[in-house]
């Protein structure tokens, strides 16, 4: 039954919905990450810029037309929520 589930959030990542992911992001990985972790707060760091740059993917670059990675700001910007570590503190 639990294989199942675990599936479903695969596939559901796998999706190009940016809604479902930030959504999977926000109610299932991030408490786990959260839990205990006040002492790693540049680990944090890293990883939610890794995980924003996985939900949100490359940007075409309007000057040179070819794809890039987001900058952090970008990506801060378009999450619209708190920094990861602020949220601990």
């Amino acid at each position: 039954m639990l294989v199942i589930y675990i599936v479903d959030l695969i596939n559901a990542w796998k999706m190009e919905d940016i809604k479902i992911k930030i959504m999977i992001f926000r109610t299932i990985i991030l408490p786990v990450v959260l839990y205990g972790c006040e002492t790693w707060s540049l680990t944090l760091s890293v990883f939610e810029i890794r995980m924003l740059r996985r939900i949100f993917g490359p940007k075409k670059d309007e000057v040179t037309v070819k794809w890039r990675k987001l900058y952090n700001e970008e990506l801060h910007d378009l999450y619209l929520s708190p920094n990861i570590v602020h949220m601990i503190k």
